[in-house]
């Protein structure tokens, strides 16, 4: 039988963001497990934060800079169900910076248990004019900011 797989942890996983999430009744379903669409939500939510949290107020960034992100893809694979008052922790990374796109790995743990993630997905947002929702090149305090969290290697240089 393999090892459990570990929870990510700020000493062993790339740089990232955390975000707890309690299950309700409200994000159940008639057997009370989490309705898949729910994780949607979860991730969502976390990413709102990660960006809080690198001073990145998505309404705060659209009176300044006239632009917003937008969700363009994601893929989503459910492997374990979450249920009724399960603590969960929604894990949000970056896994590639263009100059108009983000791509994220986001997953969803129970936390504390090390057995692997429930829920874990790919979104791809990108930077958008608000009035025009047309593509535009991410703002240099955006890009900075978003740059400053990717992985770092033995020499020092960051990649994703």
């Amino acid at each position: 039988m393999p090892p459990a797989a570990a929870e990510p942890s700020a000493a062993s996983a790339a740089p990232g963001h955390t975000w707890p999430v309690r299950i309700y009744w409200e994000d159940t379903d008639a057997g009370g497990i989490v309705y898949y669409a729910n994780y949607l939500k979860f991730f969502e939510r976390a990413r709102t934060e990660w960006l809080r949290s690198l001073g990145l107020g998505q309404q705060a960034l659209r009176e300044r800079t006239g632009g917003m992100f937008v969700v363009g893809a994601i893929e989503v694979r459910y492997l374990r169900p979450a249920r009724l008052d399960d603590e969960l922790t929604i894990h949000t990374r970056v896994r590639e910076l263009g100059r108009a796109t983000v791509t994220l790995q986001q997953q969803a743990w129970r936390t504390g248990d090390g057995s692997g993630p429930l829920c874990e997905g790919t979104v791809r947002i990108g930077w958008v004019q608000a009035d025009a929702l047309r593509p535009a090149r991410l703002p240099a305090e955006v890009a900075a900011a978003l740059a400053g969290t990717l992985p770092t290697d033995s020499q020092g240089t960051r990649s994703a």
